[in-house]
């Protein structure tokens, strides 16, 4: 019989991966994790696979079981974290025993927290992903009294060494500020806002409550378009920074459509789309400009803690037998980024 993990308050927590890459020319989004660092270490601090499917839980608070032993951690916007009613810091792996109850609640600060757990949970895949996407149909919502089904075997893992501070891992925090600042390049449709363009990048932006996963809302002192003729719907890349008519920005997420005919006069690239993911409605933003080559070397030295990290885990787990997968990313940071270079590339399908 298959050991579980059973839900007793779901609040609107969801299974969910990186996303679905790849089919993006078909029409269907990327989704996944909308703070994909967060998700990332998650993974990563209790061995498994950056991919691996976990729980993100938005804003309300979230109560489980396992039925055996389990490796776990918690990462994303701070929370008060429990396991038994002990408290427990987030980024590191902590033990759970059977039927302990783990609590995450008092999310604040950022919008998400991830749960991972050690071998991950089995999770229904399509096309390549467990992620939700409410257009097609997929994913998992879950509500109280489900129970998933976990996907690793079980291992002994609670050790005396793991309580050692010594095996603490360090893993690299990021800020979660009350004002945020956005990293952009300047999108296609740069040119055509003139010294307007300027705004962007000096104004306070506040995002409204009707943001979602699909895009954020931002009001504020918006550049004015001063020439260019009206556009077709073109293919956009996840972090457009579109100008619609009126006093508005939208900055599309993972759960955006993939053609839109807004200009896009600047793009979020990829580590400020997992800060994006965290921002609160009511909280402001403030962009800041940066090269082709200040985001990719960001995205860079981001893949390059993860591997740090994954050597700390698997130098710690090593000790006391806990098996760690190999660190493999998607897409490879060795590459250029759809959210980077998309504006540059108008010719080719829209990338993920």
């Amino acid at each position: 019989m298959a050991e579980t993990l059973t839900i007793y308050r779901a609040g609107m927590a969801t299974v969910t991966d990186l996303g679905r890459f790849g089919w993006a020319r078909h029409g269907v989004s990327v989704n996944g994790a909308l703070d994909q660092y967060s998700a990332q270490v998650a993974n990563v601090a209790v061995g498994n696979a950056l991919n691996a499917p976990l729980i993100e839980i938005p804003v309300m608070d979230f109560v489980c079981t396992a039925s055996t032993d389990l490796l776990i951690s918690v990462t994303g916007a701070p929370a008060d974290v429990t396991i038994g009613g002990r408290a427990q810091p987030q980024w590191e792996p902590a033990v759970a025993h059977r039927d302990e109850r783990i609590v995450i609640s008092n999310i604040r600060r950022g919008l998400r927290t991830y749960l991972a757990v050690h071998g991950s949970v089995a999770q229904q895949h399509t096309m390549g992903s467990c992620a939700p996407d409410p257009l097609i149909g997929v994913g998992h919502r879950l509500t109280d009294g489900d129970q998933l089904a976990l996907a690793g075997e079980s291992v002994y893992i609670d050790h005396p060494y793991s309580r050692q501070a010594l095996f603490r891992l360090a893993a690299p925090l990021p800020d979660f500020p009350d004002r945020w600042t956005i990293d952009a390049v300047d999108g296609p449709h740069a040119a055509q806002f003139g010294e307007s363009l300027g705004l962007l990048y000096s104004r306070e932006y506040t995002v409204s409550p009707s943001s979602n996963h699909v895009g954020m809302r931002l009001s504020g002192e918006t550049p004015k378009r001063q020439q260019g003729s009206e556009l077709l719907s073109r293919g956009v890349p996840v972090g457009a920074i579109e100008k619609p008519p009126g006093d508005e920005l939208l900055v599309l997420h993972r759960g955006r459509n993939v053609t839109a005919g807004y200009p896009v006069l600047a793009v979020a690239t990829s580590t400020a789309l997992s800060r994006l993911g965290q921002v609160r409605p009511g909280q402001t933003i403030t962009f800041r400009q940066q090269t082709i080559d200040e985001a990719v070397a960001a995205r860079r030295a981001e893949a390059v803690a993860l591997t740090e990290l994954h050597h700390r885990v698997k130098i710690a787990f090593g000790t006391v037998g806990i098996p760690v997968k190999t660190l493999s990313f998607t897409p490879p940071p060795s590459q250029p980024l759809a959210s980077e270079l998309e504006h540059q590339l108008p010719t080719r399908p829209t990338p993920d």
